[in-house]
């Protein structure tokens, strides 16, 4: 039995390590992105400097805001990246992006006049092109209450300092973030598709790395359209990897269990909340020889 099950009080402190400032990570994503891993990245450099030789394939199955590919590709911690999606209007985001649509939408968010009835508009359009599906998700995820695009959320009212929609809508930084992309879109892959299918083709891929960030099993069905999945299929897929991975989740019993179920070792580690809560988070992996804790 794995010594992980020693540590069933969800209580417990990880041993001196403190939560990551989010400020001193470089943000490359457009998306402000619920339960994004901008806080993860100082820890993900670490597990893609492991081997003797560089990465030649980074392979992240929920991309969501993909701050963990798009750092692998300015960083080159990876030789090629691969971006999985299933989620229509982010996956729309990532092809716009990654194809020669990247400035357009980098001009049409950096000119857009950003008023409730624009918005209003712009959002009930009927029969959108990829293109206004792109953008409405950024924008959406731009005005709504925490970025959140799940169906129930809805716009900002008050917002920062009384700004409302404004509050979080930053036309240069986005576009600019969106133009720097194009510089490194020819490292990174994206499929529209099913995680699950896309960890299966590659079960035997060992020169891979997967970075597996899942719904979460608590907040998951508050935040994203598509998140109820088979957490214990996961684990099994996982377990089966020939390559290396790192998976992440909320820290729950029901999550240890799986862990020790599929005999995978884990580490705790500490993330603030947009509330500036502090709390555990959990990482599941392969190996820790390269951990530093």
């Amino acid at each position: 039995m794995n010594n992980q099950l020693t540590m069933f009080d969800l209580g417990e402190k990880n041993t001196g390590t403190a939560a990551i400032n989010v400020a001193s990570v470089p943000q490359r994503s457009p998306f402000r992105y619920p339960g994004g891993k901008t806080w993860l990245i100082p820890t993900v450099r670490q597990w893609l400097k492991q081997g003797q030789k560089s990465v030649s394939e980074l392979i992240e199955p929920f991309a969501g805001g993909g701050i963990v590919s798009l750092t692998a590709a300015f960083e080159r911690l990876a030789d090629h990246i691969t971006m999985v999606e299933m989620d229509e209007e982010i996956a729309a985001v990532w092809e716009v992006i990654l194809s020669g649509e990247n400035k357009w939408l980098a001009d049409k968010i950096f000119f857009y006049d950003l008023t409730i009835a624009n918005v209003k508009s712009e959002l009930e359009k009927p029969d959108k092109k990829l293109n206004d599906l792109a953008f409405c998700t950024i924008l959406k995820n731009r005005i709504f209450h925490g970025g959140i695009l799940a169906k129930g959320s809805g716009m900002i009212k008050n917002g920062e300092n009384g700004k409302g929609i404004a509050s979080r809508w930053y036309p240069k930084t986005l576009h600019d973030r969106i133009i720097a992309i194009n510089y490194v879109k020819d490292r990174i892959g994206f499929i529209r598709g099913d995680a699950f299918e896309v960890l299966e083709q590659n079960l035997n891929n060992h020169k891979a790395y997967f970075f597996i960030d899942p719904p979460y099993t608590v907040a998951g069905k508050r935040l994203y359209t598509h998140f109820d999945i088979d957490h214990e299929r996961l684990f099994l897929l996982a377990a089966q990897l020939k390559g290396k991975f790192m998976l992440t989740y909320d820290d729950t019993k029901e999550i240890r269990i799986l862990a020790d179920k599929y005999g995978l070792d884990f580490r705790t580690i500490p993330m603030k909340t947009t509330h500036h809560l502090q709390k555990n988070e959990i990482i599941i992996s392969d190996n820790f020889s390269w951990w530093t804790g």
